[in-house]
């Protein structure tokens, strides 16, 4: 008996020790960060801090002033290693890596962000993004291609052995039909809540932080997806901010009134039968719509702080939205309902049924 006992303590430990093992039992494969690599450092001329016509490194594209600073999405040691210590502090378990074509500087970066987050046992899904030319016969060369080269590391995420791909503004493409030669190996989800738009893809989400807060058409979109085998998955955001970085811009500021912004559109989520919950953002710096942390004290005047969240102030705000989205994804719990799962090469046509 001794002996067995001993055997089963060695697993454990060898178990705790393998990359990622010790950290994936407390993230939500639920809650879904959308992630951006785009930035760079000082030798890249401060890619995409420069936005706006600003001058790195203490003037930045953005209304809030990251702890790290302008930081070089490339660093994978540095920066990286950081954000994926965040992301587990936040209790998110997947990332949606904002991807912008084969051959783009996003997919350059994408295999040492993998690397990062399988060391925290973090999965990987995929933010499609509208690059020039984008049709839907290249999505599923795409979804192929990131299947292929990407698909064999331990981040990939996969649900029910899919890989899963967001695409954003799906609406610009009016027939998906492409989309059901991927069918049996990515779940495929659109941007939109109208039902009517999603023939061929496997689930919808929303992406529109501001949209959150009044959750137009998220529980007719949950009952659908529900009904339907699909996977719903509306997106949170704690508010939004561009002013910096596109000056003279009439898009809507969102207050994020000190973490009630966040709380109501939490709240909208659940209330709507969410699969997963994506949160708009990790760190869209541009938009003011991250979670990442904000320095408490910016190196210059014009920036935003997070102080008052949640009652914090200081230092203690700077993780005030990653431990608020880590109580939230426990109101979320475990699992997503059966239905989804049933979906599996199962088309839905353009009325809305299912083909048998």
């Amino acid at each position: 008996m001794r002996r067995i006992s001993t055997f089963f303590a060695a697993l454990l430990l060898l178990a705790a020790t393998l990359p990622g093992a010790a950290h994936a039992a407390s993230l939500s494969s639920r809650t879904h960060l959308f992630y951006y690599p785009w930035y760079g450092g000082s030798s890249t001329g401060y890619r995409h801090w420069t936005q706006g016509g600003h001058t790195p490194p203490a003037d930045i594209g953005a209304n809030f002033y990251p702890v790290l600073g302008p930081y070089d999405s490339g660093d994978f040691s540095g920066a990286v290693e950081q954000h994926m210590r965040w992301i587990e502090q936040s209790g998110a378990g997947v990332i949606v890596y904002s991807w912008w074509g084969q051959g783009s500087y996003e997919d350059g970066l994408a295999a040492g962000v993998l690397e990062a987050a399988a060391r925290h046992g973090i999965k990987v899904a995929w933010h499609l993004e509208p690059y020039s030319g984008r049709t839907a016969a290249s999505t599923v060369a795409d979804v192929n291609y990131i299947l292929g080269r990407y698909g064999s590391s331990p981040a990939f995420y996969r649900e029910g052995g899919r890989g899963a791909f967001y695409v954003f503004e799906s609406l610009r493409i009016t027939d998906w039909t492409a989309l059901d030669q991927v069918r049996s190996s990515a779940i495929v989800l659109a941007q939109t809540t109208d039902t009517s738009k999603v023939a061929h893809f496997g689930g919808m989400y929303t992406y529109d932080a501001i949209a959150g807060a009044t959750a137009p058409g998220w529980r007719e979109a949950g009952e659908y997806c529900e009904a339907n085998g699909l996977v719903w998955a509306p997106s949170v955001g704690p508010g939004y901010v561009d002013d910096r970085a596109v000056p003279g811009n009439t898009t809507p500021t969102l207050s994020r009134d000190n973490g009630a912004t966040y709380d109501r559109e939490w709240q909208n989520a659940l209330s709507s039968q969410a699969d997963w919950v994506s949160v708009t953002s990790f760190n869209e710096w541009h938009e003011g719509s991250v979670i990442e942390p904000a320095r408490s004290s910016p190196p210059a005047a014009g920036y935003e702080t997070f102080a008052g969240a949640y009652g914090t102030s200081g230092a203690a705000s700077e993780t005030a939205y990653l431990d608020r989205t880590r109580y939230w994804t426990a109101q979320l719990g475990g699992p997503p309902p059966a239905s989804v799962n049933l979906a599996q090469g199962r088309p839905v046509t353009a009325s809305g049924s299912q083909a048998r």
